[in-house]
């Protein structure tokens, strides 16, 4: 095998090798320390190179996005159903990083334990302070912990989806330290104003992720080679769903303020971190 490119996506690599091999081509892919190395058996270089160069100058065409369906209808002896499985997985596990991860895991575990009999001990284990004077307490962890805390099927969800796509695409291009900062501080701040306005019972995600929607969003409009993107519809409605909540229509108690500072920290993140950076009009 020849070693043919290194790249920083593992999901372009993957994209890649996934075209390659409906032309008869197969690719190794390698992790480096910081990208990921695609081989080709040196009889297929030529043909391997000049692929590469039409998919790094528009990776995003038709032929590339639609490999897999290729590859089936091409005959790789109809993929088996486990194997699809393995490449959802793949997939899965490529676009999220360590942090988005453990988060992911943790949500999954805390609600699988509190829909299997354990809801008290959990939810009093992992609640908000229920008074000020616990603060001085060391049981530091109830500042974030609401975070994993979830309450029906559609929340959790909702949250988990957003979450694994957003914080993935963070965690890709920017670090698994940025995640964690904009993970505490969208979970700290926005939980100790919720507490303070209406009490310690609420929980989950989604505070933490209208912030990196608003980091995402933001920071895609005012550095759009950065590799943050949020469509401006999916947006619109991020923040009609965040009034909503304020009317009381949409269901259960929502914890609105959770929400408002979560967005309202992504925000001004995404700003301090662009401000020196020309804003380009989104047409």
């Amino acid at each position: 095998m020849r070693e043919l490119a290194a790249l920083d996506n593992p999901r372009a690599a993957q994209a890649f090798a996934d075209y390659m091999q409906t032309q008869g081509v197969a690719c190794l892919l390698r992790k480096g320390e910081t990208s990921v190395v695609i081989e080709v058996e040196e009889h297929s270089y030529d043909l391997a190179l000049a692929e590469l160069k039409s998919f790094v100058q528009n990776p995003t065409d038709e032929k590339y996005l639609s490999a897999n369906w290729g590859r089936s209808k091409l005959g790789d002896d109809e993929l088996a159903f486990h194997d699809r499985a393995l490449l959802l997985l793949r997939d899965f596990v490529f676009h999220a990083g360590p942090f988005t991860l453990l988060i992911f895991a943790l949500c999954c575990l805390v609600y699988i334990l509190t829909i299997s009999g354990f809801f008290r001990p959990v939810y009093e284990s992992l609640q908000f302070f229920r008074y000020t004077s616990s603060f001085h307490s060391m049981e530091i962890w109830r500042f974030f912990s609401p975070s994993l805390l979830h309450f029906g099927v559609l929340h959790i969800v909702f949250n988990l989806l957003w979450w694994w796509q957003l914080g993935g695409l963070i965690e890709q291009n920017k670090s698994s330290a940025k995640l964690l900062l904009l993970f505490l501080a969208a979970s700290i701040i926005p939980n100790t104003v919720q507490f303070f306005l209406e009490g310690p019972d609420f929980g989950g995600l989604s505070g933490v992720v209208y912030a990196l929607a608003g980091y995402v969003w933001l920071t895609g409009i005012r550095n759009p080679q950065g590799g943050l993107s949020l469509p401006n519809p999916l947006m619109i409605f991020m923040v009609a769903w965040l009034v909503l909540g304020f009317f009381d229509v949409i269901g259960p108690p929502v914890a609105n303020m959770v929400h408002f500072f979560g967005l309202a920290i992504g925000l001004a993140q995404a700003a301090w971190e662009t401000r020196n950076r020309n804003i380009t009009p989104v047409p």
